[in-house]
């Protein structure tokens, strides 16, 4: 836990990041960036993805609906967290020369996106409105 309030100061003093360990090759610096972006645009797709399910399905039972969106935005929200806290990670770990770290929030991630894919997919085949 303490390493995590550690890396939170860090998303907002790169230049502290910076200072740690030895300048990495830039293209694998880059890489990290392009990754964190990635995850930037996914995080942009699921709490868009929460508006539309909120807003295009009027006729879906409120609590479905209401449910759904959530879930997407709040999966949202913790990948765009995560995004952040993972590049930080990535970057000072290659400063160090250590091993990148390993993370389950890909896999986790894929199973919440998958249980809201089949749950629309029950709701959609079941017909269920409000």
């Amino acid at each position: 836990m303490i390493d995590f309030v550690r890396n939170v100061r860090l998303w907002f003093a790169p230049e502290a990041v910076r200072r740690e360990g030895r300048t990495p090759d830039y293209r694998f610096s880059l890489a990290n960036e392009r990754t964190f972006l990635a995850w930037l645009r996914t995080a942009l797709a699921l709490i868009g993805g929460g508006f539309a399910v909120d807003q295009f399905l009027p006729d879906l039972h409120r609590s479905w609906r209401v449910g759904l969106a959530l879930a997407l935005l709040v999966v949202g929200v913790l990948c765009a967290l995560r995004a952040v806290d993972h590049w930080v990670r990535c970057e000072r770990a290659m400063r160090r020369g250590e091993d990148l770290p390993a993370s389950q929030f890909p896999a986790v991630l894929g199973l919440v996106v998958g249980v809201v894919a089949v749950a629309m997919v029950v709701v959609v085949v079941g017909g269920w409105a409000g």
